[in-house]
């Protein structure tokens, strides 16, 4: 469990001990302002990194409300315990069982939820003031998965580019480092979307067409470990070319993954 302490700004974050090629050093949770504490993602159900949240909490004067980015276990899995811990609170998300289904623009205490679909379709982020946490949207380092359903891609660049627009000092990730320069995060975001559809549709144009050809020549960088979540972005830059009707005859579509519900990034 590690403190991630950000001089200036009303909020302090909490990163569970859960590292793995997928959720980068950990789970980032976020706790933002006082009387009453407002919590963006609770993270895995781990002793120690409850008891560290509940502790700032109640430095804070108590918990106002509980917002999720979105339902992947490593984000969510604490919600039960944080809300036994404090059942007046709270409860906010843009899918599943909760006291209050929030939208694009929904307020929700201090945070306002901004729709930013792509790694799931429910993902939301919260700004309050020039702050952004983004969940699985917009990582300290690396890159996310893009989930493959219906205009997935397109509207995670559409959700990159709005956050653009604001006015952001500081991108609070839900993996890895905070984002203190959060223009050119969000630039190279979208670059880096466009430089892997650019690389996919100079493959295709070579005749590449099954999976293994596809990641191999677009996502080369990618480690072994992580190839299966590369494939879940191809199926979604697949998608996006399908949907544009750039898409050659032929071509194999990965499978998805079963743990494709639960994981993260």
């Amino acid at each position: 469990m590690t403190r991630i302490e950000l001089a200036g700004y009303p909020l302090v974050g909490i990163r569970a001990a859960n590292p793995s090629p997928f959720s980068l050093s950990g789970t980032n949770t976020w706790i933002v302002s006082r009387d009453p504490a407002w919590v963006v993602d609770p993270g895995p159900l781990l002793d120690e990194h409850i008891q560290a949240v509940v502790a700032e909490i109640e430095l804070r004067g108590g918990l106002g409300g509980i917002a999720l980015t979105h339902d992947h276990v490593d984000h969510s899995e604490a919600v039960p315990a944080l809300r036994a811990r404090f059942p007046e609170a709270r409860f906010g998300a843009a899918c599943g069982d909760v006291g209050e289904l929030l939208r694009d623009g929904s307020a929700f205490g201090p945070l306002e939820a901004v729709a930013t679909p792509g790694h799931a379709p429910a993902h939301l982020a919260y700004v309050t003031t020039d702050v952004a946490m983004t969940g699985d949207a917009v990582l300290g380092e690396g890159s996310v998965f893009v989930a493959p359903y219906p205009g997935a891609l397109a509207g995670y660049l559409a959700a990159l580019r709005r956050l653009r627009e604001r006015e952001l000092s500081l991108i609070c990730p839900g993996h890895g480092p905070p984002v203190h320069d959060p223009a050119a995060k969000l630039d190279e975001y979208v670059a880096h979307r466009l430089d892997r559809e650019r690389r996919l549709v100079a493959a295709l144009a070579d005749g590449k067409r099954s999976v293994d050809e596809l990641l191999d020549d677009v996502w080369d960088d990618a480690p072994a470990m992580l190839r299966p979540a590369a494939a879940v972005t191809l199926a979604a830059h697949l998608d996006k070319l399908e949907d544009e009707g750039r898409l050659p005859d032929g071509v194999q579509r990965p499978e998805r993954p079963a743990w494709l519900t639960a994981a993260s990034p």
